[in-house]
């Protein structure tokens, strides 16, 4: 047999094996190996592959010379792996074998289904307050028709659902444009004090109605950071404004500004901003997946309370534009704590 197929079958960077016209594998590189395992080498291709869409390709080509295109599904032991399969004849001692070849296509077979998750997860947010609107109209329009105190009551409930979408839209926005300008460093020097300060003033009133202890705790010198002025202030509204909504009468929130010193997480110089509250905590069974688009601890407290699911998906997003870390640490009955934490190099002089 040839060495040709051979050669080029060792230089590809990808797992891919050669089959002989008589069915058995001729040769197998280095990748191919750790994909589909050693010692494969002289045994018939249908013990060594197995999956019956990639077996059914490879008897195509072999009958008639095209090239075909086929899918490889498999697992490492920890996640599912998608890979696709090329399948091109190669001239071997005046017959026909078979070169093999398989991309890894997980990333984006997993972008795909996180598209896909995405959309169906925006479609039953709307479906849900857009039902209610229209049941509520067709209700108005019809039985409620002559009856005020009816009209008054749905009225409320129909613009409580409204301004549930228009939220949605607005973090569906907000969101895109964080996605957007991730990649982009912001520069400008911000004064996390004031900021701080500025964040507090404007969810005192909620806190106040809530029944919520918001206490503030700052260094007695100004901290800057590079960043965006705006975004760290949507980071900071959103975990204080949760703090106080899930935290419950009598609880308190408290909120603290560390001075700068070294990050171990940063590699580098930084500042901690902790927000802790003395709530009911959450399962530690939820925490890995608290920045997930919307992902909840409970769905329905939180569609109550106004929440769209994306709050903490933006969060993750701003701090990694900022190149920062966020932790989280809950128990049960004893509070959570978000931890926020914003490397200081690179202020422009």
């Amino acid at each position: 047999m040839t060495a040709a197929p051979r050669d080029i079958l060792m230089v590809l960077g990808i797992p891919a094996v050669l089959i002989a016209p008589d069915d058995r594998i001729f040769a197998v590189n280095p990748a191919g190996e750790t994909l589909l395992g050693k010692n494969i080498v002289g045994r018939h291709f249908i013990t060594s592959l197995r999956q019956p869409t990639l077996l059914d390709t490879i008897e195509q080509v072999q009958r008639d010379g095209t090239a075909r295109e086929t899918r490889y599904l498999t697992n490492d032991g920890q996640h599912d792996m998608t890979y696709r399969v090329n399948c091109g004849a190669v001239p071997m001692q005046g017959k026909r074998g078979v070169l093999v070849s398989f991309e890894d296509i997980t990333p984006m077979e997993q972008a795909g289904q996180m598209r896909r998750d995405f959309v169906a997860n925006v479609s039953h947010e709307l479906r849900t307050p857009l039902t209610a609107l229209l049941g509520f109209i067709e209700t108005l329009q019809g039985s409620a028709r002559n009856d005020p105190k009816a009209q008054e009551r749905f009225l409320g409930i129909m613009g409580a659902e409204a301004e549930r979408m228009n939220r949605l839209v607005s973090d569906l926005l907000s969101l895109s444009r964080v996605e957007a300008d991730e990649r982009v460093r912001p520069r400008d020097p911000v004064d996390l004090s004031s900021v701080l300060q500025q964040t507090r003033h404007s969810l005192a009133p909620l806190a106040e109605d809530a029944g919520i202890e918001l206490s503030l705790n700052l260094p007695s010198e100004p901290v800057t950071v590079p960043g965006d002025a705006d975004q760290i202030r949507q980071v900071l509204t959103n975990l204080m404004e949760n703090a106080i909504k899930y935290s419950g009468r009598g609880s308190s929130v408290h909120v603290s500004l560390g001075t700068p010193e070294y990050e171990n997480r940063l590699r580098e110089q930084g500042v901690r901003i902790v927000v802790s509250d003395t709530g009911p905590g959450i399962d530690a069974v939820h925490l890995p997946r608290l920045t997930e688009r919307f992902y909840r601890v409970d769905n329905h407290r939180s569609r109550e309370l106004g929440g769209t699911g994306l709050g903490l998906a933006i969060v993750k997003h701003i701090i990694n534009r900022h190149r920062g870390r966020m932790l989280v640490e809950s128990q049960l009955g004893k509070g959570t704590t978000f931890t926020v934490i914003l490397p200081l190099d690179n202020l422009p002089d």
